[in-house]
């Protein structure tokens, strides 16, 4: 069942014939309960009582308008016909678990009514497939809905040949972090909510991670979320003229995954050839990528040229000029912007990017540490 399903439940009886129900309701969601009773000609219905283990849980008689004489907090009356009557548990708990009973005080053949058994349970919740980049931290979150009854938490990581390696582990008097894994890696100390905290992500962490509980009753509960990994693409432009005139400007990338180049030349596009393209895949999935594009005589002086790099991990293109060597394009968007002029390399300030700040012409963002 997910998250955002109600249960309904209805019970339908006639006279003394009764039928009856068992649902398994998952806990912290909400659960609604139903009764239809048919009558004889004649017979009307004074009041409605909703019972659980001979507890009153709600009653109320049919007057205009109608009167409820007694609820209980996690109960309401979700609505009623004169033969009907349909309540909702706005979140369940453990101790909701038991029958249900439906009573219908019937003037004047007497009360009939009708039973609902609940069972409650649990499942785990993700918050779904995680994208990080490569140095920055990210964190695993997984949580089990009953969380009392949770005795011991596991992270497991997935190989791709369907193996699983443990890399964390708690209960209340056990706490564990794989050896070769401690100082980057760590776990929250909690049972019914559990994180997975990566202080600085690397390639080798891209896999699928199951965060396992371990309860009473309910056994053992799973849940499984995939981290994939980025790395922001180093971006290098470099252009050559030879003797006959022909400028021959190559933008380099090293990214994972792959980025995608693309030309800006302001106003005719005057090239002598659209641009090549050659990809270069290491065994890590970090590609080199190079886009070469071939220029007329005086077209690098009198049209304003930029690499744009489009990439995955990257909110915005980035763009670099040909034009004026190692100068970065101004046309990045704001957020871009800061972004990068905020960037510290190995703990100290090594430039800060503006529209008039020259650089190397060289852009490794894999070195800088943004901030959150």
């Amino acid at each position: 069942l997910s998250c955002e399903t109600e249960i309904l439940i209805i019970c339908i009886f006639s006279g003394e014939v009764l039928s009856s129900a068992t649902v398994t309701a998952e806990a912290s969601q909400p659960l609604q309960l139903g009764c239809n009773v048919t009558m004889a000609t004649g017979d009307s219905v004074h009041q409605v009582r909703w019972l659980r283990k001979n507890k009153l849980l709600l009653a109320y008689q049919l007057n205009v308008p109608i009167h409820i004489s007694h609820q209980e907090p996690n109960v309401k009356l979700a609505s009623w016909q004169k033969n009907s009557s349909y309540i909702t548990i706005t979140k369940v708990r453990p101790e909701d678990e038991g029958c249900y009973r439906c009573i219908f005080d019937v003037f004047p053949t007497g009360s009939q009514e009708g039973v609902t058994c609940v069972s409650v349970t649990a499942r785990v919740h993700l918050d779904g497939n995680k994208v990080a980049v490569s140095g920055r931290p990210t964190t695993l979150s997984c949580w089990y809905s009953l969380p009392e009854r949770v005795l011991q938490v596991l992270w497991r990581k997935m190989a791709e040949q369907g193996s699983s390696t443990t890399v964390a582990s708690y209960s209340k008097d056990h706490y564990n972090v794989e050896e070769t894994l401690q100082g980057r890696l760590s776990l929250s100390k909690s049972l019914g909510d559990t994180q997975l905290v990566f202080q600085k992500v690397t390639i080798e962490d891209e896999a699928c991670y199951t965060c396992e509980f371990h309860t009473f009753p309910d056994g053992t509960r799973r849940g499984t979320t995939c981290l994939s990994v980025y790395v922001l693409p180093e971006v290098k432009v470099t252009h050559a003229t030879s003797s006959s005139g022909v400028t021959e400007a190559n933008c380099t990338t090293r990214s994972r995954p792959a980025a995608e180049i693309t030309w800006n030349i302001g106003g005719n596009n005057q090239s002598l050839n659209t641009s090549l393209v050659s990809f270069y895949s290491k065994g890590d999935g970090i590609t080199t990528v190079t886009s070469t594009l071939l220029l007329s005589s005086g077209q690098l002086t009198e049209r304003s040229i930029q690499c744009v790099v489009h990439h995955k991990g990257l909110e915005n293109p980035l763009s670099v000029s040909l034009n004026t060597p190692g100068e970065l394009s101004t046309d990045l968007v704001p957020n871009m912007l800061l972004m990068l002029s905020t960037c510290f390399c190995l703990g100290n300030i090594v430039v800060l990017l503006s529209k008039h700040t020259p650089f190397s012409g060289s852009i490794d963002l894999r070195k800088c540490i943004f901030p959150l």
